[in-house]
This record gives C-alpha cells, structure tokens and sequence, in this order.
C-alpha cells in the first residue's frame, strides 16, 4: 500500500494513508538547516573585541649539563669540526642539535658508542640510535641533546648546519636580495 505524502509549510510533512491524515516534522537535518537559514536572515550586529595584546614568549630553561657530558665525550675521542646548534625556542625536538665529523667509519662508530655510554655513565636513559650498521651518518636522539655524527663527505652533502642555524638564514636572505639585483646573464653579453 502506497502513501501519499505532502509538504506543508514550517517543515512538516503530512502522510495520507486510506484517509487518515498524520504530521511529522521533516529529518532533523532539515529542520537544523532552516533553523540555521531563518538565524542567518535575522540582522546581528557584530560586536568587535579587540584581541588582547600577546605576552612575551617565556624564556625557555634549558638543562645544559646533557650538552656537556656528550661535548666531552666527543672531545675526548677526537670529533673533527664540532658544532652546537641550539633549538631551544626554533623546535620542539631537542634542546640543542650537535653536529660533528669523525674521520673514517670506525671512528664515528666509536664514537657513537661512547657517547651512549658515557651519557648513561651519567644517569641519562632512554637514548637510541640510528646508523650504526654503516656509520656514514649515525644519530644519537638523547631527548635533549640530539648528536649527528657524520664521515666528512657525508656532512657536506647533507649541511644540516646551514639547514639549522640562524646565521644560514639571514646569509640566505642576502643571497636572494642579490640574486634579484643581479643582471641575466645573456643581458651581460650583449
């Protein structure tokens, strides 16, 4: 048996059913939507707040002493090129980024193994690492103090130096300056 239905208005739908007539609001998704269209028709008057004036970024505390005890391990075993990139306030993945060179695979595998135990010797848990296989590139994550030890070749390829540090950015700022003043190339010739 067929019903026959029919909208009214103020979405509601009548079903005739063998004469007898019955009402029902339309799906409550319809009745949000015209809900929401009769709202929006109304005239609001928007009140405009001014946003409150930003505080100054807390000075981050940072606990150098993780820092220390992997710059001396690295001292200790002849690191070539040391250099400490500091995250604090740039990243929220460590504290400070070490970037050294060792200067052949051997190396930098005992170093990276020294380094890990030296920072336990200290009390510091829940270091990995990553790379020991081939020793071209191992990273010790130490939470706080993140060590990338590197063969030469492998550090001048990659330059996480340059991708980290704050003196890159402003040198690559200039760079882009004076590549815009900078005249083409075939406009020189002729």
């Amino acid at each position: 048996m067929r019903a026959n239905t029919k909208t009214l208005t103020k979405g509601k739908t009548k079903t005739l059913t063998k004469g007898r007539a019955t009402t029902r609001p339309k799906s409550p998704a319809k009745s949000r939507s015209l809900a929401r269209s009769k709202t929006l028709r109304s005239p609001v008057v928007a009140k405009t707040r001014k946003a409150a004036p930003r505080a100054p970024a807390p000075a981050v505390k940072v606990d150098r002493r993780m820092l220390d005890v992997a710059l001396k391990s690295l001292d200790d075993d002849q690191a070539v090129d040391v250099s400490t990139i500091p995250l604090a306030g740039k990243s929220s993945i460590a504290d400070f980024m070490v970037v050294a060179s060792g200067r052949s695979q051997r190396q930098v595998g005992a170093m990276a193994d020294h380094l890990v135990q030296r920072l336990k010797a200290a009390g510091y848990r829940g270091i990995t690492i990553e790379g020991m296989p081939q020793c071209d590139w191992v990273l010790v994550d130490a939470g706080d103090v993140i060590v990338h030890l590197f063969r030469p070749e492998v550090r001048s390829f990659y330059g996480l130096e340059k991708m980290w540090s704050a003196e890159f950015a402003e040198q690559r700022g200039q760079d882009d300056r004076d590549d815009e003043l900078a005249p083409e190339p075939d406009a020189a010739i002729g």
